[in-house]
């Protein structure tokens, strides 16, 4: 055999080589990228909120609005009494008579799938399982193919999670800088997500702190409180009675007075 020969079928092998190698690398399809979370939260209050979440995860954490199923059996309200003072949101069984009510929110993985800081942060809650079959994606954006989704539930001492749970009074009132957070929150999505909130959330007090930084000048640290405002002025109970500072130990006096727990519609919101 030539050289030249021996050159061109050197050159013919290495071809035949490449396009095998080639052929062999290049067909990623089907191929999911390693270490998948399998861990899921459902965050239904101050955990839609980005700002609130990505504090807690320790690093930015991507969520997906969704909605959970009224067979779910609970209903969004205002029942966990936080140590500090105030009424946060929670999950409850159905009073008697009552219907349990869809509940949006957001879905979110787990960094690392440990749970402790959520658990942590979470104080007064026990971890509920929410079965797949009875969340819906509502963007674009699917449900996770795999894993499994816990919801945050407050439990009382002795009782089953949901059950049991106070409502606000003046002690604990419901707080303006926490509904923010829940509102601003849902606004991610838009404003029909964040009226969705409101409208699904049972347990609106009378007993509502407008406890923000400069409450009679809000815009100075809260660009959206006005859009917050006003989806709280056309869809939240008792919006109308919400206090001041130094008017709420006068209001809360007021309605302590005529025993009930009742909003004045006729009252004036700020």
């Amino acid at each position: 055999m030539s050289k030249m020969a021996k050159i061109r079928g050197f050159v013919v092998a290495l071809a035949l080589v490449g396009s095998m190698a080639h052929a062999q690398t290049t067909d990623f399809w089907g191929t999911r990228l390693p270490d998948q979370p399998t861990q899921f939260i459902f965050g239904y209050g101050s955990l839609i909120n980005t700002p609130s979440r990505d504090a807690t995860a320790g690093k930015p954490v991507a969520a997906i609005p969704v909605r959970v199923s009224a067979a779910f059996g609970y209903v969004r309200s205002w029942s966990d009494r936080a140590r500090s003072g105030f009424t946060a949101l929670g999950l409850r069984r159905p009073f008697e008579g009552e219907a349990p009510m869809t509940i949006n929110g957001v879905i979110y993985p787990v960094v690392g799938n440990d749970m402790s800081a959520f658990d942590e942060r979470e104080k007064g809650y026990v971890r509920v399982e929410v079965p797949r079959a009875l969340i819906e994606a509502v963007s674009w954006q699917p449900l996770p193919a795999q894993g499994t989704v816990w919801v945050y539930v407050p439990k009382a001492e002795g009782k089953a999670p949901g059950e049991g749970l106070p409502v606000p009074d003046a002690r604990f009132p419901l707080v303006e800088s926490y509904i923010d957070v829940v509102i601003e929150g849902g606004l991610e999505y838009g404003p029909e997500f964040a009226r969705e909130i409101i409208e699904t959330t049972r347990d609106w007090s009378p007993y509502w702190l407008n406890d923000r930084t400069l409450a009679r000048r809000p815009w100075v640290f809260d660009k959206q409180f006005a859009m917050v405002d006003a989806l709280l002025a056309t869809s939240a109970p008792c919006f109308a009675q919400r206090a001041f500072s130094e008017d709420y130990a006068t209001a809360s006096a007021a309605i302590a007075k005529r025993k009930g727990n009742m909003c004045l519609r006729e009252a004036h919101g700020r």
